[in-house]
């Protein structure tokens, strides 16, 4: 779920980061998709080291 979250947030941001400067749907779809996933890398990265330390 909070993978989820971090996608749609993530593409929502990138989304309207192309839209401030400019861009297209394509521009808008490229940059949310890129976001979303950076995103869920993350929060998939500080999940498993969290869970690695024992913080989870």
């Amino acid at each position: 779920m909070l993978t989820l979250f971090a996608f749609v947030s993530g593409f929502i941001i990138g989304a309207v980061r192309a839209k401030k400067s400019g861009g297209n749907k394509m521009d808008m779809a490229q940059y949310g998709a890129a976001h979303g996933l950076a995103f869920t890398l993350i929060v998939l990265v500080v999940w498993v080291v969290g869970g690695w330390m024992g913080w989870f």
